[in-house]
């Protein structure tokens, strides 16, 4: 496998926009489960290495944390078979480090906002954080002999933070998005978009309002269940794979549309090809799924 690290284009915007963590969240999450402790050193009082964290403590557990320790955030699920491969050497390398760096595990089932704002689109994905900044990242499992090269990275990097120049345009638009006011986001993308039509950023962020408006007030879990339960519903399929794509199962919603796609015709199988084509607007044209799925699809057409 090649480096493992994800491109740098999917820092664009000053990367990941976590302001909207330093507001409340929407509703109560529960506490963090209770550190696994690192070894002691010499008689040194033990150090947190292994953290499970939620929206509501992602502020003090990770982005000040990595003020002064490198914070490698884990994003997974219980379902995630690939996650139960790679979760375990993390937790493991985190131990052996003592304290070096701290594994911060993020459930995107329980925490769904978290995984958008980090632009989740599949599990597992690894951030490290330095200096309250996401600086790296990864997806899919690696070899630990590679895993252990990029944590080597990451605690070389220190204090450093992604050096990209940011539009304030478009910090704006994201802010807008991130707080939960569509309208003033929507206006922003689309003020961008006036003045440069080609811009792929505004056009992620304006798909992503209008994913933010179709599954608001939706129950996930109802939505899903409500989708295997009438496959021929091309709207329950539709709205069951923005569910997808808001909880960090972007593959599984492309898998889901590809295969509305060969198995309708006429208008539905070009409502269907639309809404997936817009989906893979969010992602970019350069993430590793949707070029797998832009293959599948034209499979399913032609």
């Amino acid at each position: 496998m090649s480096d493992p690290r994800i491109t740098p284009s999917i820092f664009t915007r000053g990367a990941v926009d976590l302001s909207a963590l330093r507001t409340p969240a929407p509703s109560p999450a529960p506490a963090p489960a209770p550190a696994q402790p690192g070894p002691t050193d010499g008689g040194v009082a033990s150090t947190v290495t292994v953290i499970d964290v939620s929206e509501a403590t992602f502020q003090t557990e990770v982005l000040e944390r990595s003020l002064s320790t490198p914070v490698v955030v884990d994003f997974w699920a219980e379902w995630c078979q690939p996650c139960k491969q790679l979760s375990p050497v993390l937790e493991r390398l985190a131990v052996e480090d003592g304290g070096a760096w701290v594994l911060a595990k993020v459930d995107v089932d329980a925490n769904p906002r978290l995984a958008q704002m980090f632009r989740v689109q599949g599990i597992p994905m690894v951030y490290a954080v330095v200096g309250g900044q996401p600086v790296d990242a990864f997806s899919g499992v690696v070899p630990e002999a590679q895993l252990r090269q990029w944590i080597q990275a990451v605690l070389k990097a220190g204090g450093a933070t992604v050096a990209e120049t940011t539009d304030p345009r478009l910090d704006e638009a994201d802010d807008s998005l991130l707080n939960g006011d569509l309208d003033a986001a929507e206006q922003a993308y689309r003020k961008i978009l006036a003045e440069t039509p080609s811009d792929a950023a505004a056009e992620a962020g304006l798909a992503q309002v209008g994913l933010a408006r179709r599954v608001a007030g939706s129950d996930p879990q109802a939505v899903l269940a409500a989708a295997a339960a009438a496959t021929d519903d091309i709207d329950a399929q539709l709205l069951a794979a923005d569910v997808e794509v808001l909880g960090g199962m972007a593959e599984q919603a492309y898998q889901r549309l590809v295969g509305l796609v060969r198995r309708t015709a006429g208008d539905d199988r070009e409502k269907a090809r639309q809404h997936l084509v817009g989906l893979f607007t969010i992602a970019g044209p350069d993430d590793a799924a949707v070029a797998s799925a832009r293959r599948a699809l034209a499979s399913a057409l032609f």
